[in-house]
């Protein structure tokens, strides 16, 4: 009695399953079907790209995949998922290049204007490489313009010792004077 009953309320699911959810299972039996078929001589069984897609979108879509899944291990649907879902993160987070690189000639070119007009500074060349058709940023003409040699500036050395040299220069040209 209890047997009946139970296969009763087992069959009573079978029952209520939508049309959606059948026609979901009958695609995937008649799919794994077709891969059996397609076994080669040594009895090795090949899964294509598409088929691995199939399974991976028929799994993303009907809940009850793994009860029709006889060819392989849901586990290695759910890997080929996984597998699939690194390689699209890390091809959507490889960066860009950056900026084009700038050819020779350009510069050149921005070390020539910059040493031929010393009084221009970036923005002014860089105003002058826009009329001239070149599409580049401030920051990089100020990178690659020829900066002027200045004369080094005095160290903290000669700075602390020039007043003690000076007070002794006048303390001896003030006694070269006396004594004379």
């Amino acid at each position: 009695m209890f047997a009946l009953i139970f296969s009763l309320l087992s069959a009573v699911p079978q029952g209520v399953r939508t049309r959606a959810v059948l026609q979901a299972e009958i695609l995937a039996l008649r799919h794994q079907l077709l891969v059996l078929q397609r076994v080669s001589r040594d009895r090795k069984l090949r899964l294509s790209v598409a088929d691995r897609l199939f399974w991976v979108w028929l799994s993303r879509l009907w809940s009850g995949w793994r009860s029709a899944l006889v060819i392989v291990k849901p586990e290695t649907v759910i890997s080929w998922h996984r597998r699939g879902f690194r390689r699209y993160w890390s091809w959507k987070s490889q960066h860009p290049q950056g900026r084009p690189s700038l050819s020779r000639e350009v510069i050149d070119l921005i070390r020539r204007m910059s040493v031929a007009n010393p009084r221009w500074g970036a923005p002014r060349i860089h105003g002058e490489l826009l009329k001239l058709g070149f599409e580049l940023a401030e920051s990089t003409v100020a990178r690659y313009i020829v900066r002027p040699r200045r004369p080094p500036s005095q160290t903290w050395r000669t700075f602390l010792w020039f007043p003690l040299i000076s007070s002794w220069c006048r303390r001896c040209s003030f006694e070269c004077c006396l004594s004379s």
